[in-house]
């Protein structure tokens, strides 16, 4: 029996193996629990893994590539396609085996630990960053149903809201007062807790020499830095600069047929948070080029006035993408555009 391919579908306690030789022939299917996976598959001679991206499925592309196995992870929405039948483990299996056998197949980056804390953080302050929105969200509805408003943004919510509580002539009873009170201390909370993830990304881009190489492009600061690092390392995964900018969804979708083209808006696909972040360092380039006369703005602000402001706005980004895809997988510095 010789394996030459292998799909596992991941599982929190039971695992499902689906193995095949180089002819596509399955030769082995077994459904093993999780503490006799690792010893299964170390009888196994070295072959080539697929697992599905999802929770955990890093940490064993690392367990399984120490017992000398080559492994790929497969995002989800490339593995259905190929899903015979109903949905179960075992087609599952199948399903991911036979994704990893195709030979124009894309793959998720690998991530290592280091990479994996750097997302976290990032997730963390996210999440954080999520709560005080909705938290400033909701004193403001509290304090339109009494026909009292605040401005949109955070920084005039965070001058408004004390100058409310001490007006005495509002018409607030005593325990909206309390309760807007309650709200608000907690918003200073997560304004404390979102300062301290912000010096712990600091800390990791000060200490990490690709953050601080790309962070020199134009509209890339140290959270998209640390960022896009965490996320698709030295962009070994990426063929060329456009495919990068493509899996972050910086590119038209197509809906082509024949002689026929049709470029819509941008797709969206790949990692949310990565493609605002690259969005919001693009928008304050395209601002700021509008007074300058240098190359690089003359070229932002021709698309501007020909295309406008968002078109602009993801040609940067775009733009971007590629230069940071350049930088990380052939390890340069960053050379100013002419």
């Amino acid at each position: 029996m010789t394996i030459a391919f292998m799909g596992i579908d991941l599982a929190k306690n039971v695992f499902q193996l689906h193995c095949v030789d180089a002819d596509g022939k399955a030769v082995f299917k077994k459904r093993v629990r999780r503490q006799g996976l690792l010893a299964e598959l170390a009888d196994i001679p070295a072959c080539r893994i697929g697992i599905e991206a999802c929770t955990g499925a890093f940490w064993w592309q690392r367990q399984f590539e120490a017992l000398g196995h080559t492994v790929k992870v497969i995002a989800p929405q490339y593995v259905k396609p190929f899903l015979k039948h109903q949905k179960n483990d075992r087609n599952d299996a199948e399903a991911i085996c036979t994704a990893l056998m195709q030979p124009n197949m894309k793959f998720v980056p690998s991530k290592n630990e280091e990479q994996q804390d750097i997302q976290a953080l990032h997730r963390a302050r996210r999440r954080l960053v999520n709560h005080r929105t909705a938290l400033v969200c909701q004193m403001r509805g509290l304090l339109l149903d009494r026909g009292v408003t605040i401005p949109l943004t955070l920084g005039r919510a965070r001058q408004r809201i004390p100058e409310i509580l001490e007006d005495q002539s509002n018409g607030l009873t005593g325990m909206t007062r309390e309760i807007i009170a309650d709200l608000f201390e907690f918003m200073l909370q997560l304004d404390a807790r979102i300062k301290a993830f912000d010096r712990r990304i600091d800390h990791v881009f000060r200490s990490n020499p690709d953050c601080q190489r790309i962070a020199r492009i134009c509209g890339v600061g140290s959270k998209t830095a640390t960022a896009v690092v965490a996320a698709v390392g030295d962009g070994k995964e990426f063929k060329n600069r456009r495919h990068m900018a493509a899996w972050m969804g910086l590119v038209p979708r197509q809906h082509s047929s024949g002689d026929k083209r049709l470029l819509m808006g941008i797709s969206k696909r790949g990692d949310k948070h990565l493609r605002t972040l690259l969005i919001h360092g693009a928008r304050s380039v395209v601002r700021v080029s509008q007074s300058r006369t240098d190359a690089f703005s003359r070229w932002v602000n021709s698309i501007r006035e020909r295309r406008g402001m968002n078109r602009a706005i993801v040609a940067v980004a775009n733009k971007n993408a590629r230069i940071i895809w350049a930088m990380l997988r052939r390890n340069e510095e960053f050379r100013a555009h002419a």
